[in-house]
């Protein structure tokens, strides 16, 4: 008999329980069992309990899968049983009911355009479309015109407070630049994005939270698709020749015997750099996912540079003044919402913070292992304190042992805290209060060749060379004024000790004569 494992959360993100209330609220709710107290020892005690909480787990989640094959079915004429993750399933929908490639021609990079223009995908505008061409010096382009991803050394000022790259500031100077450039055309994700979009407005009017549900989940799962890593670990069963060529490879990761003849290897794909074994995901399209997330921050940098930014996470923005009424709207794509309007609110790095809204409701956000330990308590002391780190016990569920293949449950100890000086560093007024935050000065030429940094060097001497020319103008400029007022001050004084020689000659003269004779 053949059975397959598949792992539904893949398929449908989210807990089974909101799950079946969006899909299949008919079936009742989930229940729950306090599963720290589930043991050897209580299996027998708890026996009907535990089996009828098991009954209805199964009866929901197979409830809910049947209940999203159905609508992908009927919407799509698609199995989700013949896709593995969400993601396949959103492309599959898209190439078959929106994808033109004689309009768009997708291009699957090579290893070194892979490999190049990665590095630019940290996040709709026009996208890049066909065969990249490379340019090995960009200098006499116009930039403007330009569409694709160059590596160049930035210069930023350091008025710039709220940078807009990523990684380095807002682009000042560009020396030299090198990089892969596309055809410019329009997104071809257009009319797949904006009619999810409104079938999902119409399930929300109908009040049919299930396909709303699905038509969300579509629209958000494509595009990283496109931007997926042709690394990969994979771990295969395999004899003692395969086993010795495997041990022999660049991303070997570790091996064990079974058996006689048996052994356990695993292994990365795709990380040579000669390029031989190079065999990535036939969809693996990384310009797209960097132009989109790269357009996104455009779009969002004219909130973000705000001066009564708080805080901002790809799509969202905290700000202390309201945005005009034709910005807002929760039925027009690429508009904002107002999600929540805040009381008191600590934002203290990427997805940590807390929050009190004007309803009385409390919002936490807390990246981590040790995410249920945080209050809004904490957040509050750590504002007050930032470096400080408080040490907890965590219980690591589901712990893959990838050598023995044994999944366990550990408890560790986690050091919960923040990760300081990662994207700004803090500033401290002069109580030693935290009331800021500055750009972090990066000065990383590792990714550019040894012409470029001869240059970078020469324009470095040379600006410095300015620079110094521009401050010995200055101290000539003020020893010129130093020395006007100081002639000033001469003159002055001048005139001052005259007059006083004037006025006592004047008094003697006037004294001598009313002497008597």
């Amino acid at each position: 008999m053949l059975f397959r494992f598949r792992d539904s959360l893949n398929l449908l993100p989210g807990t089974l329980q909101n799950l079946a209330m969006s899909l299949c609220p008919d079936l009742g709710t989930k229940g729950s069992v306090d599963h720290e107290s589930v043991n050897e020892k209580s299996l027998e005690k708890d026996k009907e309990v535990l089996i009828e909480y098991m009954k209805t787990d199964i009866l929901l989640l197979g409830g809910v899968m049947q209940k999203a094959q159905n609508i992908y079915w009927k919407l799509y004429q698609l199995d989700i049983e013949s896709k593995i993750t969400l993601s396949s399933l959103a492309l599959n929908i898209f190439r078959l009911r929106y994808y033109n490639d004689e309009i768009f021609p997708i291009h699957i990079p090579n290893q070194n355009e892979d490999t190049f223009i990665r590095k630019a995908y940290n996040g709709e505008y026009p996208m890049p479309c066909g065969k990249p061409v490379w340019y090995s010096n960009l200098e006499d382009m116009d930039i403007d015109s330009m569409l694709g991803f160059i590596e160049a050394y930035v210069v930023c000022p350091k008025t710039i407070n709220k940078p807009f790259l990523p990684y380095r500031s807002k682009t000042g100077t560009l020396i030299f630049p090198t990089g892969y450039l596309f055809e410019r055309k329009e997104s071809p994700f257009k009319d797949f994005v904006s009619s999810l979009f409104s079938s999902r407005l119409e399930a929300r009017k109908e009040g049919n939270d299930a396909l709303s549900y699905v038509y969300k989940i579509l629209m958000n799962s494509l595009y990283g698709r496109f931007g997926i890593n042709p690394k990969s670990t994979i771990t295969e069963v395999c004899n003692f020749k395969r086993y010795t060529d495997v041990v022999s490879f660049e991303g070997f990761i570790h091996g064990d015997m079974l058996s006689e003849n048996n052994f356990i290897v695993s292994y990365h794909t795709n990380t040579g750099n000669d390029g031989t074994h190079w065999n990535p995901p036939k969809n693996s399209a990384v310009q797209l996912a960097a132009a989109i997330t790269a357009s996104a921050r455009i779009y969002m940098y004219p909130y973000i540079s705000r001066d009564d930014c708080y805080y901002t996470d790809t799509d969202s923005v905290v700000l202390s003044q309201p945005l005009p009424e034709e910005l807002i709207s929760s039925s027009i794509l690429g508009m904002l919402k107002l999600e929540d309007q805040i009381v008191k609110g600590f934002f203290l790095a990427p997805k940590a913070y807390s929050y009190y809204t004007l309803e009385g409701s409390t919002v936490k956000k807390y990246k981590g292992p040790a995410k249920d330990k945080v209050t809004p308590e904490w957040f509050e002391k750590q504002y007050a304190e930032p470096s400080r780190r408080v040490q907890v016990k965590v219980d690591a569920k589901f712990r893959i042992d990838w050598e023995s293949l044994e999944i366990k449950n550990q408890e560790i100890i986690f050091s919960l805290g923040l990760k300081e000086g990662s994207k700004r560093l803090p500033v401290y007024d002069s109580n030693k209060n935290w009331v800021d935050t500055e750009p972090i000065a990066i000065h990383d030429l590792s990714n550019i060749d040894y012409i470029s940094r001869k240059v970078i060097s020469s324009l470095s001497d040379r600006v410095l060379h300015l620079e110094n020319e521009r401050l010995n103008e200055k101290l000539e400029e003020r020893n010129r004024e130093i020395a006007k007022l100081k002639s000033q001050i001469e003159v002055q004084t001048g005139v001052t000790n005259q007059t006083l020689v004037e006025k006592k000659t004047d008094m003697k003269t006037k004294t001598d004569e009313e002497k008597p004779p």
